[in-house]
């Protein structure tokens, strides 16, 4: 990369700002994330050009925009309130958070999760508690499905690894390894099995040819709208 300039386009009628990056490349690309409108261009390109890229691009790169604008959004309302009361998105559902100290470690009973009295004071050590018991459930609840869908797959997995992966929900290797990231637990179960039948289906076919994505139809004929629900959604912060 030859270097980076802050600057600002209208696009749409509105001024958007974006960051310029000179970099060793035959194109303009355009990336947009949870930072905002990235431009990467070679050195030899003018403003002029670029500009005039951004304007052909206008109606993508302002969709984009709005719909990262509304995950940080849905992100925001979704973010976890580390105290009695608070509401941790758990299978699909609110699991409350009940600081009431029924048992010595987090206990759940229908829709609250209990919680030792003492984490009160303390919401970090009350988050820590919190994640350790998800993970516990979240390797415990992926194990049940993996050992469900297998023979449905004529696959055999060999180890389950929890994954906190920022933009991927779970992964395969051909060693028979399957990674999957435990904030998947915040959704409900068919978008679980969904994520779990995809892994799977990769033992198979590492790619995602047309034979790929028949294999997972045969257990999850609804899998394109699965896939599209899932990216449409926000995990809840936990900081």
């Amino acid at each position: 990369m030859a270097g980076t300039a802050a600057r600002q386009v209208v696009l749409g009628g509105a001024a958007v700002p974006y960051r310029l990056e000179r970099a060793r490349r035959r194109s303009i690309g355009f990336i947009v994330g949870d930072a905002g409108l990235v431009v990467r261009a070679p050195g030899w390109v003018t403003l002029a050009a670029i500009e005039s890229a951004l304007q052909e691009k206008s109606d993508w790169i302002v969709r984009h925009l709005a719909r990262h604008a509304q995950r940080a959004r849905q992100q925001e309302a979704a973010r976890i309130a580390w105290r009695d009361g608070g509401t941790l998105p758990w299978l699909g559902a609110p699991l409350t958070l009940r600081l009431d100290g029924i048992g010595h470690a987090p206990l759940r009973i229908g829709a609250a999760l209990h919680l030792p009295p003492a984490f009160g004071g303390a919401p970090i050590a009350l988050r820590a508690s919190v994640q350790a018991w998800a993970q516990r459930e979240a390797r415990r609840h992926f194990a049940e499905r993996l050992a469900h869908f297998a023979p449905q797959l004529g696959v055999r997995w060999q180890r389950l690894v929890l994954s906190s992966a920022a933009t991927r929900w779970g992964s395969a290797s051909a060693s028979g390894t399957i990674r999957l990231n435990w904030r998947l637990m915040h959704y409900r179960e068919t978008l679980i099995d969904s994520v779990v039948v995809h892994e799977l289906a990769h033992l198979r076919e590492m790619n995602h040819s047309p034979r790929f994505w028949a294999i997972v139809a045969t257990v999850v004929p609804e899998h394109a709208a699965l896939r599209r629900e899932l990216r449409e959604l926000a995990a809840p912060l936990w900081d």
